[in-house]
């Protein structure tokens, strides 16, 4: 088992070729990604019969039609993560992070392009998917602008620099921050009144896969109802199980930092592969975003 820090670099792993992977997990948009690129297997349903524990929204998917080539692991958003004792009131908006300074030197973005510039899209009024090159520079702008304040971008483990008081608020995956949560009473989590990011962790086999049954044969363990539920408690993060939460504590289902509202998942967007293009355009800002 190896780990990476984000779809990019997962992507750049099997871009030349598989290494020897039998299972990977991508994200919602780097599913199509791949797709579009031809690095995954398609998948053999009769392999796979908890395939029938899924939700009814997760048992097809836009970026997969069909579920033809993954099946989904778990769903969230990205939200804010602070510390009670050093932010004022419940910092429910991205503007704490993009475009104030109360918090200089004690705040840390994402460490990815699409996230990143996403959510100021976002923050903005604009689509977290957007292609438009004006758009997207008014939030390379904006970033660029409150960069001063950044402490640093950090690669999915600013829960970590929460949780040690190097930063006092930070944008994060939610059930990263809901993990620290558990250890330190003075940390919270909201998905700001925007909304943000969408996602789904799906699991798939690779082109070139060695055992492609044993692959087969995970993935429905995973699917399994009552594993499902232990994963999901154990990590904080919402299960597309179905079957999985007839197993599951209360306390889990009914905690809305890992199932949010109706109304805050209608102001989220699922992150789409963009193209090309607009891959480029994001890349491209992303690295002056860096450079200044």
């Amino acid at each position: 088992m190896d780990l990476y820090a984000d779809n990019d670099e997962l992507f750049a792993k099997l871009k030349e070729g598989n290494p020897g992977y039998d299972v990977i997990v991508p994200t919602n948009d780097y599913v199509e990604r791949m797709l579009t690129a031809n690095m995954l297997e398609p998948l053999d349903h009769s392999q796979i019969p908890n395939m029938a524990n899924l939700d009814k929204p997760f048992q097809d998917a836009a970026f997969d039609p069909g579920r033809k080539h993954s099946v989904p692991y778990m769903w969230g958003t990205i939200c804010v993560g602070w510390r009670k004792s050093k932010v004022d009131g419940t910092p429910d908006s991205w503007k704490v992070l993009y475009d104030d300074d109360k918090h200089a030197g004690k705040m840390s973005l994402l460490g990815d392009a699409q996230n990143v510039i996403g959510h100021a899209l976002k923050y903005l009024g604009m689509s977290l998917n957007s292609k438009d090159p004006a758009e997207v520079k008014k939030a390379e702008e904006l970033i660029i602008a409150q960069k001063k304040n950044i402490k640093v971008f950090a690669d999915d483990n600013g829960q970590d620099l929460l949780a040690s008081g190097e930063v006092d608020i930070c944008q994060e995956w939610n059930g990263d921050i809901l993990q620290v949560m558990e250890e330190d009473k003075d940390i919270g989590l909201v998905v700001p009144k925007e909304g943000g990011l969408l996602w789904q962790d799906c699991l798939c086999i690779p082109k070139g896969a060695p055992h492609p049954m044993n692959a087969h044969a995970f993935l429905n363990f995973i699917l399994d109802g009552e594993v499902g539920a232990k994963i999901g408690e154990f990590i904080n993060y919402a299960t597309p199980n179905a079957a999985a939460k007839k197993h599951a504590s209360k306390e889990y289902l009914s905690n809305t930092s890992i199932f949010p509202s109706d109304d805050i998942i209608a102001k989220c967007e699922s992150a789409v592969y963009l193209g090309e293009d607009a891959t480029r355009l994001y890349d491209e800002a992303w690295t002056r975003i860096q450079a200044a």
